[in-house]
């Protein structure tokens, strides 16, 4: 299963953060990924969290080829399925079990899988992932607990969200074992209500500088 690992680390290469999106309504899932697009964000994490994700997915896809599009909030096999179907490029869980890093080695669908314990790490790195995400990071002790795994698992690189903003942006992604961080400040409901591109726009060339 180290593939998919392989593959993932490949596809977040100079990324720094991947914007993690819920969104309600297929119609804003293209101009709001043209919008991330434009503000420097090719790597965009659509979270199978609502009926308009997987249409989501597909129509962020097919519109837009030089964005990189993935689904998140991926638990099963019937997930990772759905999700390649829709033509998603990666999954991102928040944990991890064994059916699930089997399914995406089949798909050939690069995964990154979460984990925030010593427990957890061990068992995704027995599969061969040593590039996971660290959800949810701010109530699993964030750069402390960060900063402690570095030290039992040197070779291990993390993606923390959850809890991740424009604020604290700079101190994860100074540690040496935090390779990106994911987070959905990008992406304000309230800008998404209003269809307010431009300041979608704004927001990820301020993270961009951060």
């Amino acid at each position: 299963m180290s593939d998919a690992c392989a593959k993932m680390k490949r596809l977040v290469d100079s990324v720094r953060v991947i914007p993690v999106i819920v969104i309600e309504d297929a119609k804003d899932a293209v101009p709001m990924a043209t919008a991330l697009l434009e503000g420097g964000m090719r790597v965009l994490e659509v979270t199978l969290r609502s009926a308009a994700a997987l249409p989501a997915i597909e129509a962020m896809a097919r519109a837009l080829p030089d964005a990189v599009v993935g689904a998140g909030t991926v638990l099963n096999r019937a997930d990772a399925a759905n999700a390649r179907e829709a033509g998603a490029a990666f999954a991102v869980s928040p944990g991890y079990t064994r059916e699930l890093g089997l399914a995406c080695a089949e798909f050939g669908m690069p995964l990154l899988p979460g984990a925030v314990t010593a427990s957890e790490v061990m068992t995704a790195l027995d599969d061969g992932y040593d590039f996971l995400k660290f959800f949810p990071a701010a109530a699993s002790g964030g750069i402390a607990m960060l900063k402690a795994l570095g030290g039992p698992f040197p070779g291990v690189a993390f993606c923390p969200t959850g809890g991740v903003s424009s604020g604290n942006l700079d101190d994860y992604l100074s540690l040496p074992n935090v390779t990106c961080v994911g987070g959905s400040w990008l992406t304000p409901a309230e800008l998404v209500r209003r269809g307010d591109w431009a300041a979608v726009t704004a927001l990820c060339r301020s993270a961009r500088r951060g």
